[in-house]
């Protein structure tokens, strides 16, 4: 029943940044904990963020502190991350994920809780 839907891939070169957005719809946007992850061919979904319900706690992957930022909008129905400082390793297939189940985003972030994804969207971060 629950719609995600990514937006704002595409192509930067190293130390640019993007701002991907996530618009959660068919549901009511502040039960759910949100959160990004990334996958790149050959290899298993990387968790990157994730964000409570209301906003109040967020985690992230040791790989982005300190240059992402995940952040919500209720207003918006909208989940954002912000990538700072970007690097060739960075480039992925982006993924929104929503959890009802979850509160904090804690579960979701360690793969723990019934997910949510959206279609994905390209980030290439070139040298």
């Amino acid at each position: 029943q629950v719609q995600l839907v990514e937006s704002g891939g595409g192509l930067v070169q190293a130390g640019e940044s993007l701002q991907l957005s996530c618009v959660l719809s068919h549901d009511t946007f502040s039960l759910y904990a949100m959160g990004w992850f990334r996958q790149v061919p050959g290899n298993e979904r990387e968790f990157v963020a994730t964000i409570s319900y209301d906003g109040g706690s967020s985690y992230y992957a040791d790989s982005v502190k300190g240059r992402f930022t995940i952040s919500r909008d209720s207003a918006r129905s909208t989940v954002y991350l912000q990538m700072n400082s970007l690097k060739p390793e960075d480039t992925a297939v982006y993924y929104c994920g929503a959890s009802r189940r979850d509160r904090s985003g804690y579960l979701m972030s360690i793969g723990q809780t019934m997910t949510y994804w959206g279609q994905g969207t390209q980030v290439t971060v070139s040298s």
